[in-house]
């Protein structure tokens, strides 16, 4: 049975960093896609970054030069390295998996498999 379990989240100041992460188990860490979405309260859960286990990755354009995804395969990890965040970035944070390439990544549909989540607070 496949599961996502995510660490890291917490409070922190506006222009400052915070690193997700989130262990995979389960499955083997190949031909895998695996994201990260976030969710605010009183608005729907948006894709936040993508990574390929090949490398390809992809970005919200909101996040894009901020945030860093990354993987471990040794570890089955996939992290998400979070710079100069604003109040924009406090949500819930989720870890999301699926087999195979990341068509569509964006889509909560096309994931199987989801983490409990994480909660990140930016506080000016």
């Amino acid at each position: 049975q496949v599961q996502l379990s995510e660490s890291g989240g917490g409070s922190v100041q506006a222009g400052g960093s915070l690193r997700l992460s989130c262990v995979l188990r389960g499955y083997t860490y190949i031909n895998v896609c695996m994201a990260w979405f976030r969710q605010a309260p009183g608005k729907e859960r948006e894709g936040v970054a993508a990574i390929y286990s090949g490398g390809d990755q992809w970005y919200a354009d909101s996040v894009k030069g901020r945030f860093a995804i990354s993987q471990d395969d040794s570890k089955n990890t996939v992290y998400l390295q979070m710079n100069g965040v604003t109040s924009e970035d406090t949500a819930m944070y989720y870890c999301a998996q699926r087999r195979g390439y990341c068509y569509g990544w964006q889509m909560t549909e096309n994931y199987g498999n989801w983490g409990q989540g994480t909660q990140v607070t930016v506080s000016s």
